[in-house]
């Protein structure tokens, strides 16, 4: 990856650029029509919100407001855990297209699996889910559809559909690394897409970070988001300050050595969300 319209290509051939704007937490409304208008101005071309974000009208203002060809952009949302199902799927997905002002959406997520620990009829659930999904992508309407936080025993019953997931979002950062489902993904030629790749922001004050990543000149967070790409791994680093967005786009200049790429794999857990998607109760 040379610079942020490189992109990885998905099991249908479509392509994705290789560093995606995050939204989360990004409140709705003049901040997120203005981060998001930042950041394709910037030279983002990939934007990824969803539902539970509660800020898709602003993202949507934002994609406008930039003036950016549509054509040239990949927009990412995700339904989130009520609306899951085939019915509330359909529903859902209507929503966030009034509400993103859009035709057609890039990609679309299983935003969480259903789980066992929450649901006796859990597969039916994620597979319903995917049935509509399956169906909005087979009509056009969705030029890529994938999950996000599925674990190897979440994504098996939907590889053995008619389409397969194109794209699993983790979380995924030094530290966190998830290597069985990174592994699996990778071997079903799914793209893991990296969300929180800052550690949800405490990656930045890490020291072992920040001494590697003076050695290159750089900052912490654009360390992070460096190793993220050269793990083929796609990063979603966000932020609603114009030098933060900025400066998380500049990361093509500079190569992590294979041993300091090894001590950040290496490292202990921290900076995680704590988060499990077969113990959450949302």
């Amino acid at each position: 990856m040379k610079k942020m319209t490189d992109t990885f290509r998905l099991n249908n051939g479509y392509e994705i650029p290789c560093i995606g704007f995050g939204t989360w937490q990004t409140p709705d409304g003049d901040i997120a029509v203005k981060a998001v208008s930042e950041a394709i101005g910037a030279g983002y071309r990939h934007i990824d919100t969803a539902a539970c974000y509660g800020n898709e009208v602003g993202v949507g203002k934002g994609i406008k407001a930039s003036q950016a060809e549509r054509s040239s952009l990949f927009i990412t949302s995700k339904v989130w855990n009520p609306d899951r199902g085939y019915e509330n799927t359909m529903a859902a997905f209507e929503k966030t297209m009034i509400d993103l002002n859009l035709d057609y959406l890039d990609l679309y997520l299983i935003h969480w699996p259903a789980s066992s620990s929450q649901f006796e009829n859990w597969e039916e659930i994620n597979l319903e889910t995917w049935r509509a999904m399956t169906e909005l992508y087979k009509a056009g309407r969705i030029k890529a559809i994938g999950v996000s936080n599925f674990l190897p025993h979440h994504l098996r019953m939907l590889m053995e559909t008619e389409v397969q997931p194109m794209v699993n979002q983790i979380e995924f950062h030094p530290g966190q690394m998830q290597e069985e489902a990174v592994a699996y993904c990778k071997a079903h030629n799914i793209v893991v897409e990296a969300w929180s790749p800052l550690g949800t922001g405490r990656m930045p004050s890490n020291e072992t970070l920040q001494h590697i990543a003076a050695k290159y000149h750089k900052s912490a967070a654009q360390l992070c988001i460096r190793w993220c790409l050269q793990n083929d791994i796609l990063p979603l680093p966000k932020s609603v300050t114009p030098s933060r967005i900025v400066e998380n786009a500049d990361v093509f200049d500079f190569e992590i050595t294979q041993e300091d790429m090894e001590i950040i794999n290496g490292m202990e857990y921290c900076g995680g969300s704590g988060l499990h998607p077969d113990q959450v109760d949302f």
